[in-house]
């Protein structure tokens, strides 16, 4: 399985999407118990380029393009989880000069049958709509700042993640990356969710 590279202007349009941040601020997370979570949001002036879809490898492995990918190890493993028969191996976790994190993941269908992706976009109807197949769900929540980060994305509601993922085969893998602002410099260690897969714990380089 391979990364691909992008170009430096898909950091510059990851950056210039920063102002349309949706976090959500939590008064307790874990055992402390939570409160309702309220959003707040801006806009944009400049929206990114559509985000990438996945391509085969000439493995056979699905390896879709990766933002903000360079030097990214596929050996290496900040945490794995596993979820509905597949198993994520979290790379990398970057935080980046313009105020964002990109995290780096591939997901590998260890089972005999092929797997759905449609429930990694999660639930939250605009996202749903502009990127269908996506890793639009995820979230990183700062226990230490008592917040919750969403996915960056546009004032069109088009995501910086990877959208369009084909259904999983079996033995198959494929790669993505999120993006989402960042936790203040102070914090080192977030909690990272995708639908279907178990909650893990991940260490923030950068």
């Amino acid at each position: 399985m391979s990364m691909r590279h992008t170009t430096t202007g898909r950091r510059a349009l990851a950056a210039a999407a920063l102002t349309a941040v949706f976090s959500l601020a939590l008064a307790g997370c874990g055992d402390d118990g939570g409160s309702d979570e309220a959003k707040q949001g801006g806009k944009n002036s400049a929206a990114p380029s559509a985000p990438v879809s996945p391509s085969e490898d000439e493995d056979g492995d699905q390896s879709p393009d990766t933002a903000a990918g360079e030097n990214v190890d596929p050996n290496a493993k900040l945490a794995e989880v596993r979820g509905d028969g597949l198993v994520m191996t979290i790379h990398q976790a970057k935080r980046d000069s313009g105020g964002f994190v990109t995290l780096q993941a591939s997901i590998r269908n260890d089972g005999t049958e092929s797997r759905n992706t449609t429930a990694w976009a999660g639930t939250e109807s605009a996202l749903l709509a502009k990127n269908p197949n996506s890793v639009a769900g995820a979230t990183l929540v700062d226990k230490v700042g008592k917040k919750r980060y969403y996915i960056l994305r546009d004032t069109e509601s088009r995501c910086l993640c990877t959208t369009g993922i084909p259904p999983l085969l079996a033995g198959k893998t494929t790669s993505v990356f999120m993006q989402f602002p960042a936790p203040p410099s102070t914090t080192t260690e977030v909690d990272f969710t995708l639908p279907t897969f178990a909650t893990t714990s991940v260490r923030i380089s950068g």
